[in-house]
């Protein structure tokens, strides 16, 4: 691996040649290195990402892995996707080869996190895991890793919580109206609570995805806001899109809302605010209410409740908000579910007791 001195500058540089990963011959040039060894070891790096060498560093495999995902995920994914790997993976796996990493690796890995003294969630713990053996799944693919060790070693954490926060219909109540000071709140909670929308869907909004005839809101869209940026995306999933029915105090409600903003075009946003405002107001409303306290995301779970307990089926709560299929409905809801057991019982009971038994084929001939 030959390097450079440039003579004027008194820095190092590599010049050399390499195959891309269709075989086609290119030259790469880097200048600027301080040390023969900071250009040598450029040199070795770049050629290992672009052959495709499972004898990588995970380091390097992650710059492939990131460079991939960068044109197929939302700004704001890709950004969480960065922060989760550039604090939870590469601290413990950046210099290890990734062929030289095994399920025992991955099993001190995933000790240290459970050791952690900031104790993870479980949900959060699953997430952690499951990116990592994304990305060794990505090196099987597509650089002849022949194994994952993530996944011969195990998972751990839990997909859902052990218990889900949500506020039943008597709590939400009592919460209102300590945010009813300001009208935006007051309105955006109704939305949340009563719609089960993501608060990204609500944000996105427009008056003109409201139908007052129909009494629906349509969801098409999604808000968020990265590096200072306003952005309207794509919704979360393909199901995402879809017409929510609103009752009429919800249309008179949004009405009311309207009439009251000063200079506003129907296609602008009809909540000009971040989620960072929605869960300050969260706190606000929470405290002075003497409620518990859960997230924002935690209205939509409260809303799934509701329906659920008003005796809706899964297929209408999955199509309601959302979800890419029911299985996800009945998955993270299943635990509200036990309690209609009885009920079960109970109504096969009175319907075998209004059976006549007295009456047989034979008497009736």
């Amino acid at each position: 691996m030959p390097s450079y001195k440039d003579k004027d500058r008194g820095t190092w540089y590599c010049s050399f040649y390499y195959s891309d990963w269709i075989g086609n011959k290119k030259k790469k040039k880097k200048e600027g290195f301080k040390t023969q060894k900071e250009a040598k070891t450029f040199e070795r790096e770049f050629l290992e990402r672009s052959q495709g060498s499972p004898d990588m560093t995970f380091g390097n495999l992650v710059q492939l892995y990131m460079e991939d995902c960068k044109s197929r995920l939302k700004p704001t994914t890709y950004a969480g996707k960065k922060f989760l790997i550039n604090t939870k993976l590469l601290p413990y796996f950046k210099d290890m080869p990734i062929n030289k990493i095994e399920a025992s690796t991955i099993r001190k890995w995933q000790n240290e996190l459970l050791d952690h003294e900031k104790k993870y969630s479980q949900t959060y713990l699953k997430t952690v895991h499951n990116q990592v053996s994304a990305i060794f799944n990505f090196a099987c693919k597509y650089y002849k890793l022949p194994s994952n060790p993530a996944r011969i070693c195990g998972a751990m954490g839990k997909k859902n919580a052990d218990s889900m926060k949500f506020w039943t219909k008597e709590e939400f109540k009592q919460f209102i109206p300590f945010i009813a000071d300001k009208q935006i709140s007051k309105v955006i909670f109704e939305l949340l609570f009563w719609t089960g929308m993501r608060s990204g869907e609500l944000l996105a909004l427009t008056l003109v995805d409201f139908n007052f005839e129909n009494k629906t809101v349509s969801i098409s869209k999604n808000y968020a806001r990265h590096e200072r940026e306003d952005l309207i995306l794509e919704p979360k999933t393909p199901k995402s899109k879809r017409i929510i029915t609103i009752p009429d105090f919800i249309c008179d409600m949004i009405k009311d809302y309207v009439s009251k903003l000063y200079d506003y075009e129907p296609h602008e946003r009809l909540f000009p605010v971040t989620k960072s405002y929605l869960h300050s107001e969260m706190n606000r409303g929470s405290k002075k209410a003497k409620v518990k306290r859960i997230r924002v995301h935690d209205l939509r779970h409260s809303h799934a409740s509701l329906l659920i307990e008003m005796g809706f089926s899964p297929l209408l709560i999955s199509e309601r908000l959302g979800h890419e299929n029911i299985e996800t409905t009945l998955q993270t809801y299943s635990h509200l579910y036990p309690n209609k057991h009885g009920e079960v019982a109970d109504r096969l009971e009175v319907i075998n007791g209004k059976i006549d038994t007295t009456e047989t084929p034979e008497n009736n001939e």
